[in-house]
Parts: C-alpha cells; sequence; structure tokens
C-alpha cells in the first residue's frame, strides 16, 4: 500500500506532463490548418471585378475562418468530452469502433473529397513555378511547351500539356507514397503546421502589412502587431516542442 501511496503522484506528475505535451501538439495540428493563406493570392487573381478582388476575398477569408474554426472546435471538444486524454487523433477510426458502417464511411467519403479538392488548390503554385522554370529553361522543347488538343465524346474540347501531365502525376504519386511511409500522423502535421504557421500566415503578412500601410515604429498599431507575431512565435515555438517529443516518444516506445 505505501509503494502504490508513492507511485501514485509520480504517475499523476507524468501524466500532467504528458497532458501539457498533447496539447503544445495539438496547437500543432491547428496551426497546419490555418496556413492557408499560401494560395489566397492565386484564388484571388482568378476573380473578376466588380467588386473589387481584395474586398471580395476579405470576406471569403472571414468565412472560411469562421467555418474552420468551428468545425475543429466541435471536432476536439466533442472528442475531449467523450474520450478524455484517450481521444484519438483519427475520430473514425482510432477508438476501435467503426459501427454504425455507412456513417463512417459516409465521414471518409467526405475527407477524401476535401482532400482532393485541397491538395489541387494547395498544390497549383507549386506547379505554377516549376512549369515555368522547366518552360525557361527548354523554351525550344515541344514536350515542355506544346499544347495537344484533345477531344473526348460527350466531351468539350480540352488542352493537354505533357509536361503537366508527367509532373503532376510524378509529384502526386510521390507524395502519396511519402505520406504512406510516414508514421506518427498527428506528429508530422504538428511539426509542418509548426514549421510553416508562423512564417507564412504571421511574420510575412504582417511585415508586408506594416510596409504597405507606412505605421511607423512604437505606434499603437505597430505595437499590437509586433506582440500579436511575438506572441505567435511563442506558441508556434511549444507546438514545435511539442510534435517532436510525440515523434521522438513514439519512435522509442
Amino acid at each position: 500500500m505505501e509503494k502504490s501511496k508513492e507511485i501514485l503522484p509520480e504517475y499523476l506528475q507524468l501524466q500532467q506532463v504528458q497532458k501539457v505535451w498533447l496539447s503544445s501538439q495539438a496547437i500543432g495540428d491547428i496551426a497546419f490548418a490555418f496556413t492557408y493563406n499560401i494560395i489566397l493570392l492565386d484564388i484571388q487573381d482568378t476573380l473578376k471585378a466588380p467588386p473589387p478582388e481584395n474586398k471580395t476575398m476579405k470576406k471569403a477569408s472571414a468565412t472560411s475562418i469562421l467555418i474552420t474554426t468551428f468545425f475543429f472546435l466541435c471536432c476536439g471538444c466533442f472528442g475531449y468530452a467523450a474520450f478524455g486524454n484517450q481521444a484519438p487523433g483519427n475520430l473514425l477510426t482510432g477508438f476501435g469502433f467503426y459501427e454504425p458502417y455507412w456513417l463512417v464511411d459516409l465521414a471518409n467519403a467526405c475527407i477524401v473529397l476535401h482532400l482532393v479538392g485541397g491538395y489541387q488548390i494547395y498544390s497549383q503554385p507549386l506547379f505554377a513555378v516549376a512549369e515555368r522554370w522547366i518552360s525557361n529553361k527548354h523554351p525550344n522543347s515541344e514536350f515542355v511547351n506544346k499544347e495537344h488538343r484533345i477531344k473526348l465524346p460527350l466531351l468539350p474540347n480540352f488542352k493537354l500539356n505533357l509536361l503537366r501531365l508527367c509532373f503532376r502525376t510524378a509529384y502526386v504519386a510521390s507524395t502519396t507514397v511519402l505520406a504512406i511511409l510516414f508514421p506518427y500522423f498527428n506528429q508530422v502535421l504538428g511539426v509542418l503546421g509548426a514549421l510553416n504557421f508562423w512564417p507564412l500566415a504571421i511574420y510575412f503578412p504582417v511585415e508586408m502589412y506594416l510596409a504597405q500601410n507606412k505605421i511607423r515604429a512604437w505606434t499603437g498599431t505597430w505595437t499590437v502587431l509586433q506582440s500579436f507575431k511575438i506572441f505567435c512565435l511563442l506558441c508556434t515555438m511549444l507546438a514545435l516542442a511539442g510534435s517532436l517529443e510525440g515523434l521522438i516518444s513514439n519512435k522509442l516506445s
């Protein structure tokens, strides 16, 4: 009995430490979902005026942030309410319960639909940069620059570029293989989210806003934005530490 009394406080302390690490890892997972700003300009280029593109994009961004935040809060709060500290990273399969089957299958189908569309949008900037660079390197290559007009029955005509077809297919296949090989899904997402969030979603937008509006140092707006930037940096460092700890502990266990 005495030994059990001595072990219990240590166990509770370890549980508290583990909860801190998992919470910081969750911050990294959340940060991964909010780095969409890297594609905002590409989406804005596709909009037509009037109304002005920046006003339309502002409304769309506010709406998307509210919807995303709502769904993530629902998943996090309901998952914690149902499973507590044992809440799995994947609510669909992590708890070993697959009934009703139709509901789990429907949820997985919705996730596939979401990821296929999101993957296409997020990859467009990379595709554009890579294809432009290859085209500049090989301006006389038909494989790189020639557009082939394809006509299929019951479908409108469309243009096909062999470089685009081969490069994008190879890219999707390679990233899919890497995703399959990567273990520890949540921890990897946390690391990626922590590495991308602060520089892409906080630092560069804040600095561009300050430069564009010519906000002088030590004014009220400048102080608030700098404080916000430092706060987000601390959260990012915490998320990175928690995600790395999760990777290392899972690797060693």
